[in-house]
């Protein structure tokens, strides 16, 4: 299913800073971030349990059955990964029948990378934060969402017309977060209005003494950060279809366009960025950040509460980067993606239940303000969440409702036609992170890239 910005529209709750019946409400000091409403009634009546979800595992102190099963979720993120250590602790509280054992680790391998070795050592997650969905839907390792749950969102995407998720969060937009102080010090009174002024900013601050961009490049998903937005300034904004054609040959990486946009990132790593990067992990460019030893950092929404977190009296603004002429183009299309059942749990009919009065309790309003407020996040529930959140998510959500901008997916989050080999992600931030270490030729780096996708569209065929 390829999603354009029209269905966007269709999917994606209408964002608005005065409240709307189809809308969410944002205020500066004391935010409201608000979704759809759900009948209390339908929640209450779906969170029924019965009998079942105590017939397998050990003893419980009243002598009947507990259920197990284990979960899963990206660690590279740890406010995220607090938030969800904090639901489950909440929900076993709540729950003493059932009892969930975490298996997620903290690792600089991508998490695909990890799935993968746990399907591979029998430790596939039962629940399981679910990002490549197309790649496990077809290998049969997860269903379909169970349909009880499905009136919890508003038009979830598909895939293959089934949905298979249920979204933690809505995708939201990233941009440059940057220190007011530094700002003020290198005398930048206003903020860019293109890319080449970006640019020019990068060199004040530069001017300045203080390095201008951090960059967490120890951990690879972190690169994609910086490469996405070249990649939608110069590729994706003008043809959401690309990967389609590129697996089609009916374009390149060599192409002008897609140089351009690498030419960009090249330069940008080679005059702008902390020269650590390469060594430096995502959890620590937050504190880089605070510290003032850096300026700027290239991130999402969800690194707030992380720089709050590192200093309550950090002074910080957020933007989007604009592109050469003006152009406002960030991440912010719905993908597929949020909690999938396993195949072998779907088999227990008493995991299964567990695992779907977990997924209620998760995006209860309660449970879910809570979530949403770690990590700053767009509901993705009909059901009315209000979380407090300051200016910084007044800028992103400003974005979300502009019409002007416009939203697309990274390079890796498209599906359909539009899916890329699952490997060829890490394997082109290494090869851009070598094109930066070795001073490469764009264009040849280009090529190579190019040649890779190919062979591994060709290797997935057969």
């Amino acid at each position: 299913m390829l999603i354009k910005e029209n269905a966007y529209r269709k999917i994606q709750p209408v964002f608005r800073s005065d409240y709307t019946e189809r809308g969410l409400k944002f205020m500066t000091k004391r935010n409201t971030l608000t979704a759809l409403t759900l009948s209390a009634a339908l929640l209450l009546s779906a969170c029924g349990t019965g009998g079942s979800a105590q017939r397998s595992g050990t003893a419980a102190d009243g002598g009947d059955k507990k259920v197990s099963f284990t979960i899963g979720y990206a660690a590279g993120d740890p406010a995220a990964r607090k938030a969800i250590a904090d639901t489950v602790q909440r929900f076993t509280e709540a729950n003493p029948e059932i009892e969930i054992k975490d298996l997620s680790e903290n690792s600089s391998s991508s998490y695909l990378d990890w799935l993968k070795t746990k399907d591979a050592v029998g430790e596939f997650p039962d629940l399981v934060e679910m990002r490549d969905t197309e790649v496990f839907a077809d290998a049969g390792k997860i269903v379909e969402l169970p349909t009880g749950l499905l009136d919890l969102f508003d038009s979830p995407p598909e895939v293959e017309g089934k949905v298979w998720n249920a979204p933690l969060v809505l995708n939201s937009p990233q941009g440059i977060i940057y220190s007011k102080k530094a700002y003020a010090d290198a005398g930048i009174g206003e903020l860019p209005k293109t890319y080449d002024e970006f640019i020019a900013v990068q060199e004040k601050l530069k001017a300045g003494g203080i390095t201008p961009l951090v960059v967490g490049g120890k951990d690879i998903f972190h690169m994609g950060f910086w490469v996405n937005k070249f990649l939608i300034d110069d590729v994706y904004a003008e043809d959401p279809d690309w990967n389609s054609k590129k697996t089609n040959k009916e374009v390149s990486f060599a192409d002008d366009n897609v140089v351009q946009a690498m030419t960009d990132y090249k330069e940008l790593f080679e005059n702008y960025v902390d020269k650590g990067w390469l060594s430096t992990p995502d959890n620590q460019t937050a504190s880089i950040l605070v510290s003032g030893k850096a300026a700027q950092l290239f991130s999402g929404t969800w690194m707030f509460t992380q720089i709050e977190e590192a200093d309550p009296g950090f002074e910080y603004g957020f933007y989007a980067v604009p592109d050469r002429r003006g152009k406002v183009n960030v991440i912010g299309l719905p993908s597929p993606a949020g909690w999938s059942l396993s195949a072998d749990a779907a088999k227990d009919p008493a995991k299964q239940e567990a695992i779907e009065k977990f997924i209620r309790f998760f995006f209860e309003p309660d449970q879910y303000a809570q979530y949403l407020a770690s990590i700053n996040g767009l509901p993705s529930t009909k059901e009315k969440v209000e979380y407090e959140t300051g200016e910084a998510m007044q800028v992103a959500l400003d974005l979300m409702n502009d019409p002007d901008v416009t939203k697309s997916l990274a390079i890796n989050n498209w599906w359909g036609e539009n899916l890329i080999p699952p490997q060829f992600r890490n394997w082109f931030y290494k090869k851009l992170q070598e094109m930066v270490v070795a001073n490469g030729d764009v264009k040849t780096y280009m090529r190579q890239v190019d040649e890779e996708y190919d062979n591994q569209v060709k290797a997935n065929a057969q």
